[in-house]
């Protein structure tokens, strides 16, 4: 079994001098594959970096807020080299103890080798490491400049990543924190420090994951013994940890894993994961299901086929979707979704009152989405999710950390035919025009209201079809006149399920019922309202042969 990516660019970075301390953040809190044994075991990241990364040497001690500190390795040696007294459990008498130690150990290797002090460690340069677990709970960000307490602790931590002495021993110091931006900014930041994400674990891993499971819960895997690579697939954006003890409950039942399982499995360990920041789209309708808007839908298959066939080059990087309310925007991400058979996640409210909640919570989103292979990222209401470059003094710079973050992770190249960013807006021109640049949203589809008479009503009557309205395929003279102006799919939808109710409680057939429907109808858009929307997406439109002639002229209002 090879080492993962993260943990063999640790092994560079320390072994070539470039760095000492490595702040591991992101999927720190899951399970990982050991190679302990031959058949693998699983454990913790501190178990890993114990176990394998840290198993040459002298001396390996952790610490965490609830446990204190623990030797991992060479208990023996710490006996012979640790300062009088009793170990301190609480952070600030801990950090410090951690530090005395690390400079007795300095001082013992500047002695000479023939001294008789140091009990036999006298010139040796000993291998070191301290691994501090939950790291943001011991070093939080400090809401204050001048919060001394928390400053000075995560300053001496520093300290041992730039002092030329500490530098000189052979010294690793692992933080380990879920979220960055949880994290002290002396030490996030830190230049001197190397910023390691542990990624959730891709197919390749899982591939491995599920042939060590096979053994251990030989019931619940009964059907993918031999083939671990088809789980591996389905549930690719998993925790370990989320699929074990998925596992052990099988296992227990002694009911087996099905590949029609797999799925719904999927969507439940993934929102579960992801403490309902996310939510799965089920794609159960395609472009078919989409009334008009025929060019917006062959440029899209077109797209898809591209996708398909891993031809990537021409990928767009994104879609912006615009049009006024009720224009079906979040029904055409479902049908695309069908269209394409990938998995849609709509981001769900990221955003929190708590200092620094927020940008963690971005953080494990797309540590989430870089997991799950091929997917369709919707942002609904994008205008009020994605934040504005020059942020008031309202939010405290929120607004501009979250625009920041979110254009950096759009503009990934490396996400180019690996996730497809859908924004959907009825006010594009709130959006800052550096998220709408190419590059992030290469193609912006503008979505309208029915053009005229027949197609408001060739709208109403498709949408009835769901209720079993049996209206006639042709618009009756006398409705003709009652169809609204600029219908769009929520108000066509809207009124046949009000056609319905009628004909269910006054039994009147589907035509009188419309009839009805329609005498005093009012829109629920107010006329400028929606006229004003129809220019934005006019405006927005990255190809005019998206834009019915009727709408054309409002490019220049």
């Amino acid at each position: 079994m090879s080492a993962p990516t993260w943990s063999e660019s640790i092994r560079s970075l320390y072994l070539s001098g470039a760095a000492n301390q490595f702040v591991l953040h992101g999927n720190i809190a899951d399970r990982i594959l050991l190679p302990g044994r031959e058949e693998g075991s699983i454990g913790t990241l501190a178990d890993f970096l114990a176990g394998e990364q840290l198993r040459r040497f002298d001396l390996v001690l952790s610490y965490e807020l609830g446990s204190g500190i623990r030797v991992l390795a060479g208990e023996e040696l710490l006996r012979r080299i640790a300062p009088a007294g009793e170990i301190p459990r609480d952070p600030a008498g801990a950090i410090g103890w951690l530090d005395h130690l690390l400079r007795l150990c300095v001082n013992l290797r500047a002695l000479a080798p023939t001294t008789t002090s140091g009990d036999g460690l006298a010139g040796k340069n000993l291998h070191l490491a301290i691994l501090v677990g939950g790291a943001e709970l011991i070093f939080p960000v400090a809401k204050q400049v001048r919060d001394y307490a928390l400053n000075s602790m995560a300053s001496v931590v520093r300290s041992w990543s730039h002092e030329t002495h500490f530098l000189e021993q052979n010294l690793a110091v692992f933080l380990l924190t879920e979220h960055l931006n949880d994290l002290n900014h002396l030490l996030s930041q830190n230049p001197r420090a190397a910023l390691v994400e542990v990624p959730l674990p891709d197919e390749a891993a899982l591939v491995e994951i599920f042939r060590h499971f096979a053994t251990v819960y030989p019931r619940a895997l009964a059907s993918f013994a031999e083939r671990p690579a088809f789980p591996a697939n389905r549930l690719a954006g998993a925790t370990v940890g989320s699929i074990e003890s998925l596992l052990k409950q099988r296992e227990y039942a002694g009911n087996a894993l099905g590949e029609e399982d797999l799925a719904d499995l999927k969507k439940s360990l993934v929102e579960k994961d992801a403490q309902g920041l996310i939510e799965f789209l089920e794609p159960v309708r395609t472009l078919d299901d989409v009334h008009g808007s025929e060019a917006v839908k062959a440029w899209m298959r077109q797209d898809l086929s591209l996708w398909h066939e891993d031809d990537l080059s021409a990928m767009p990087m994104g879609y912006l979707f615009c049009g006024p309310v009720g224009t079906g925007k979040t029904y055409l991400v479902e049908c695309l979704a069908g269209e394409a058979g990938m998995p849609v996640v709509k981001l769900k409210n990221f955003r929190d009152r708590w200092v620094g909640s927020t940008e963690s919570n971005l953080e494990k989103i797309f540590g989430l989405l870089r997991a799950l292979g091929r997917c369709i990222v919707f942002i609904d209401e994008a205008d009020q999710a994605l934040g504005s470059r020059d942020a008031g003094s309202g939010d405290s710079g929120l607004s501009g950390r979250v625009y920041s973050m979110m254009a950096k992770e759009m503009s990934n190249t490396a996400n180019r035919g690996r996730i497809l960013w859908i924004l959907a807006s009825s006010r594009p021109d709130l959006i800052e025009i550096d998220l709408k640049r190419p590059g992030r949203v290469d193609v912006k589809f503008p979505l309208f209201p029915s053009l005229d008479a027949a197609e408001g009503y060739a709208l109403i009557r498709a949408l009835g079809k769901k209720h079993r309205l049996d209206l006639p395929k042709e618009c009756p003279p006398d409705l003709v006149a009652l169809i609204p102006a600029l219908i769009t799919p929520g108000a066509a939808e809207s009124i046949a399920i009000k056609v319905y109710r009628e004909v269910r409680t006054s039994a009147t057939d589907a035509s009188t019922a419309l009839r009805n429907c329609l005498d005093e109808y009012q829109s629920p858009v107010p006329e400028e309202t929606m006229r004003f929307q129809i220019g934005l997406a006019v405006r927005e439109a990255s190809d005019l042969a998206f834009v019915p002639p009727l709408f054309r002229e409002m490019r220049s209002k």
